[in-house]
């Protein structure tokens, strides 16, 4: 049986713990998509196996309006929620995040360097569910920008009304909110604490 030589895998790597979590973090980190601005299909990756889970179809038509998806090896734990003002702990996954890019990705399962550039501190019943906001790296476009001050302001609210209503059921009022937008420099604050949380949880 022959030996697979670095880096390569003789079996594929959990996308949240088996590959890196960045070049340079908490600035410029690997991006793993789970969603893109077309699905009408809220997708997510399956903590046991890695492969991508349908989770449900979106109840409404708003769809994100970025790449989305999430950091490798990073976990949502106390230093994440010590973060958020009266909060004790994050909500246990990896870290999320939304990646403007220029041109259309229109395929999920696809990693990326993302730059991060601010955020936004959400709390989800009770647990915060911090959603980092970067650009890719190198894009035409958005590459050069070194904070979410740089985004039109419009970008930003869009991100904001999808996530207080991505989860909305009819009837019932959202228990995700937005507490308030955030710079780049608590948004590394967030990624390296998320950084901490998975190497205490799961061995660096």
């Amino acid at each position: 049986m022959g030996v697979f030589p670095p880096p390569y895998y003789r079996w594929r790597p959990h996308p949240w713990h088996g590959l890196e979590v960045g070049p340079q973090p908490p600035m410029i980190v690997h991006a793993y998509i789970e969603i893109t601005p077309f699905d009408g299909i809220k997708y997510e990756v399956d903590k046991v196996t890695g492969y991508i889970r349908v989770d449900r179809p979106q109840r409404t038509s708003s769809q994100p309006p970025t790449l989305y998806g999430f950091i490798p090896r990073t976990f949502c734990g106390r230093r994440v929620g010590k973060l958020t003002p009266n909060l004790q702990r994050g909500d246990g996954d990896p870290l999320d995040i939304c990646v403007f890019s220029e041109r259309p990705i229109t395929r999920s399962e696809v990693i990326l360097n993302a730059r991060v550039i601010g955020g936004l501190q959400g709390i989800d019943k009770g647990l915060a569910d911090d959603k980092i906001i970067a650009v890719l790296q190198n894009d035409n476009l958005w590459g050069g920008l070194e904070d979410i001050s740089g985004l039109p302001a419009i970008l930003v609210e869009r991100l904001r009304h999808y996530f207080i209503t991505y989860k909305l059921e009819s009837g019932t009022q959202s228990q995700m909110t937005i507490e308030k937008i955030y710079n780049r420099e608590h948004a590394l604050q967030v990624v390296e604490a998320a950084i901490e949380d998975y190497n205490e949880e799961y061995g660096a």
